[in-house]
């Protein structure tokens, strides 16, 4: 019979400590939430509201940037709603008289961080399920706009590059482009370049998909047969210039790592690994040619005569050496690799940051005696802007310095969160 009445008080009080810590979490998550959310509507309305698109495709670009905005959301949302939740029970007194009824503070623990594993799993499934559709989907989208707003693209004071071509605009403003440059390159094995003083974009009802820049006050230089002193010059009052819209539609960036999901970026990361491999491989093969040669060199060098055969000979053998030293000491990295193996391991700390959120949130809690949710509140702002700051910390050493491992600049915050929970825990016990 104790052991029933037991079981039974302790499911009342998981319950009563998962309604705080979700209703703190809610009310934090929404606060994260609306501030992600307007960040993305004033990126859309800088790149995209401005161009007049219909309010249709604003919507569903907003819909389609949701799973981004959420998975950020949920950790820091975790985080500040178990800051608060504790706190407020804190601050009520309510923790004192659960350990004065024999409930201990491991008791109280557990609903909270169970709710902080299910937070986790629902942040990577949105990030790295969700996130991935979503981005196809905004890709795809955009690309059906410029196909039917082509002007939405251009961008004053901007370089924008297409297939083969790179636009340099200066003022645009109404589909009109004050000073243009124009760069083919790749195209007839040469570069062409093309300026004009002004070009108004309009598009060809007779052929769809095409449209076109009427310039005005018209220069071109065209290298003849790639020499740089041979080219073609001419000037010209006005010139109609075409493009096609499916050179535009497919320069629109393709899905990164931290678009695709966890699995689709470690098939890429293992045959980043492989390609890699091989460089190495050829990079050892030609150290051991190398020393081959030196060996040969060093060998003739040796039974050379005294005189102009032997400095050709000891010459050659320096030469050799240097080459030689200079191939040791290159090392074979690949940036796109631990750029990639970083983000990898960003798709499982940031989700799971909810799980070692609360193992901080509680200990931190446990100390608020006034106003426990609005210090929770502000300590949870802090602790994320300090979070964010060594998770981008971490992704720009990882990225600079190779030798660092992904794994540890991507998970150094997390263990670092669960340390200080661990020793603030442990401190408040020894008291």
């Amino acid at each position: 019979m104790p052991s029933a009445i037991q079981s039974m008080t302790r499911r009342i009080i998981y319950s009563y400590v998962s309604r705080e810590l979700l209703l703190s979490f809610l009310v934090a998550f929404l606060f994260f939430f609306v501030v992600f959310f307007v960040n993305q509507l004033l990126l859309l309305a800088e790149d995209i509201l401005e161009k007049r698109v219909p309010l249709w495709d604003v919507v569903m670009l907003l819909i389609y940037s949701l799973p981004s905005i959420v998975a950020l959301a949920v950790p820091f949302g975790t985080l500040v709603g178990g800051l608060m939740a504790v706190g407020r029970l804190s601050s009520d007194n309510e923790i004192i008289a659960f350990q004065g009824s024999g409930i201990a503070l491991r008791v109280l623990f557990l609903p909270i961080l169970f709710w902080g594993a299910v937070l986790s799993l629902f942040s990577f499934v949105t990030n790295d399920y969700l996130l991935p559709i979503g981005n196809m989907n905004l890709v795809t989208r955009y690309r059906e706009l410029i196909m039917s707003n082509p002007d939405l693209e251009f961008e004053s004071h901007s370089v924008q590059e297409y297939q083969d071509l790179v636009l340099v605009t200066g003022d645009v403003s109404d589909r009109v482009i004050e000073e243009l440059l124009i760069i083919e390159t790749g195209r007839r094995g040469r570069e062409r370049v093309i300026s004009a003083g002004r070009a108004e974009l309009f598009e060809d009802a007779e052929r769809p998909g095409v449209f076109s820049l009427r310039l005005s006050d018209v220069e071109s230089h065209d290298p003849v047969s790639g020499d740089e002193e041979d080219h073609d010059f001419f000037t010209s009052e006005e010139m109609t210039y075409n493009i096609l819209l499916s050179d535009i539609a497919l320069s629109v960036r393709n899905p990164t790592a931290r678009e695709m999901s966890s699995v689709d970026v470690w098939e890429m990361i293992e045959e980043q690994r492989k390609s890699l491999d091989r460089r190495k491989a050829s990079h050892r093969e030609d150290i051991r040619k190398l020393e081959r040669r030196y060996i040969g060199e060093y060998i003739e060098a040796s039974g050379a005569v005294w005189g102009d055969g032997y400095e050709l000979a000891t010459a050659e053998l320096a030469e050799t050496f240097a080459e030689l030293r200079t191939e040791q000491e290159r090392n074979i990295t690949s940036r796109s690799l631990q750029i990639n193996l970083i983000e990898f391991h960003k798709k499982f700390s940031i989700p799971f940051a909810c799980l070692t959120f609360v193992v901080l949130a509680f200990p931190i809690g446990l100390r608020t005696r006034r106003s426990g949710r609005a210090v929770g509140f502000i300590v949870g702002l802090g602790v994320s802007t300090f979070y964010w700051g060594l998770i981008f910390a971490g992704q720009t050493v990882g990225t600079e310095h190779q030798n660092v491992p992904a794994f540890l600049a991507m998970w150094f915050p997390n263990i670092l969160v669960v340390a200080i929970g661990v020793t603030s825990y442990a401190l408040k016990r020894a008291r």
